[in-house]
């Protein structure tokens, strides 16, 4: 009998021994896995982090290789017996604008130029309502009227000789010049 207690004392034992030791390894285990959440939760947002910031930084380089382009388009054309400059020259001239004010001591020259069809008298007035448009824009936009200058040279100054629509096309413009 006294084996049998032995026995079942010994079992009791083993078994409240055996889970203490289960108790505090769940406890130590789950105490691993909430640090390392912990940490995952911080290497991820470290990560979102990262990762918006190269995306911000993307965006600022397209952005600003959008803006070059747009100061680099210089010349812009018109329709035939037109004055008002086209709509989707208006994104790139509001890059122009925006420039322009955030450089008061930046001048330009707007030049009108038509094509040859018409008057000498007729082409000088158009070229200059063609500038006069564009400067207004600008002005509206932003920039000092001080800042621009404008002139037109109607169709004395061409850029293509001919009289074919592509001469009279590349002829019908405003040219953004620094003086």
């Amino acid at each position: 009998m006294k084996i049998i207690q032995s026995t079942k004392l010994a079992l009791l034992i083993f078994t409240l021994v055996s889970v203490v030791a289960c108790s505090s390894t769940s406890e130590e285990a789950e105490a691993v896995p909430s640090a390392a959440a912990e940490s995952g939760i911080d290497a991820t947002t470290r990560r979102t982090q990262e990762l918006a910031a190269e995306a911000a930084a993307r965006a600022a380089a397209a952005e600003e290789r959008m803006t070059q382009a747009a100061l680099s388009t210089t010349v812009f054309y018109f329709d035939f017996d037109v004055s008002e400059f086209r709509p989707a020259d208006r994104d790139v001239l509001t890059v122009h604008a925006k420039d322009l004010a955030a450089n008061p001591s930046k001048r330009i020259r707007l030049e009108g130029h038509a094509d040859e069809r018409g008057t000498r008298e007729y082409n000088l007035a158009l070229g200059e309502r063609r500038a006069e448009g564009i400067e207004n824009y600008l002005i509206v936009n932003g920039v000092a009227r001080r800042q621009i200058e404008t002139v037109s040279y109607g169709e004395e100054r061409p850029a293509e000789r001919g009289q074919s629509e592509a001469a009279y096309q590349a002829n019908r413009r405003v040219q953004i010049v620094s003086p």
